[in-house]
């Protein structure tokens, strides 16, 4: 396969941007998931949100992202509001709450999928699994140099121009309320003592995720959105112990985890000599995968082999001890 400049910049760039854009932003956001050991809340939020675009669609027969946006922000909603009243109502457990709720809810929007005006326009079951990332084109740039013009950068696709500007958002709000959703994440009642309201920021964050999810669901689709809700924040969090460092390297990790997966489903099969790409959205997937299991093993304080180092140096400590008690 012969590649050129000309091919990259129209195919393969924009694919990439999409790509660390979804990446980065999942991760950001999905560091309060973490610290709020709600981690499935991601997977409700991904999937809870479909009913909510399959109508937004169906009420305006359009793929125009504010409607599709706003439905889904309807949907995420009311997901959060019934699991927290099935939660207290049934007494049931958090996890199982919201696996009842964005399951049906899963199912209503595949149901909706099937109606017609939906399967016309690809609004189809592959896409909300697997995204479309391979199919974002950006034809303005032809060489390096046609990207200083601007009249290049206002041609610069739909799904990538929504992904920046989620981003965006979710960088500004974590930035403008990061202590107060620090304590309410960490301690919701100190918080609630503090009158910082902790409900509040709970629907922030779930809000947040479904504003996240919906904007990569078109670009990555929901399996990507799970996983980047969830590997690259714990990855962070085996490898530091400040939130600051915590969100700064877990949107690193994602973005890294973007490149290497896009680099690995679109290049690495020709580079063995095969003659199809992989799916993007599941290299991706596996590359935050394989991020997470290097964390698990080398994390310095809470990876095995920093434990299995830290419990070394302990018994050295106490034999030095011991050795100079008997002296």
């Amino acid at each position: 396969m012969h590649l050129t400049l000309q091919d990259f910049l129209q195919i393969d760039l924009p694919a990439l941007m999409a790509a660390v854009l979804a990446c980065a932003a999942c991760a950001l956001v999905g560091n309060f998931l973490v610290l709020r050991r709600q981690g499935l809340m991601g997977d409700a939020v991904s999937h809870a949100v479909l009913p909510g675009i399959v109508g937004g669609f169906l009420l305006v027969g359009s793929r125009d992202t504010l409607p599709m946006m706003a439905g889904a922000l309807v949907s995420a909603a009311l997901a959060g509001v019934l699991i927290e009243a099935v939660r207290r109502l049934g007494r049931l457990e958090s996890g199982a709450a919201m696996g009842v709720v964005f399951t049906l809810f899963f199912a209503a929007g595949v149901v909706l999928i099937e109606q017609g005006p939906a399967r016309a326009v690809d609004l189809d079951a592959d896409c909300v699994l697997y995204g479309q990332l391979e199919t974002i084109l950006w034809l303005a740039p032809t060489t390096w140099s046609s990207l200083l013009r601007p009249a290049v950068w206002l041609e610069l696709p739909r799904q990538v121009v929504t992904l920046a500007a989620v981003f965006a958002l979710v960088l500004a709000c974590v930035l403008l309320f990061r202590k107060e959703l620090t304590i309410a994440a960490f301690d919701p009642g100190l918080a609630g003592a503090l009158g910082l309201r902790p409900g509040l920021f709970h629907y922030g964050v779930l809000l947040l995720t479904a504003a996240t999810a919906i904007a990569a669901f078109e670009a990555v689709g929901s399996i990507l959105v799970v996983a980047m809700l969830i590997a690259p924040p714990a990855a962070a969090r085996l490898l530091t112990d400040r939130l600051p460092v915590q969100l700064a390297l877990s949107t690193a990790l994602g973005a890294l985890a973007g490149v290497a997966g896009y680099a690995g489903a679109a290049f690495g099969p020709f580079w063995l000599g095969a003659e199809h790409s992989l799916n993007a959205a599941g290299m991706i997937a596996v590359a935050a995968g394989a991020i997470l299991t290097l964390a698990v093993l080398l994390g310095p304080r809470h990876g095995i082999l920093g434990r299995v180092l830290g419990q070394r140096r302990l018994a050295a400590a106490v034999a030095q001890s011991g050795n100079s008690l008997e002296r």
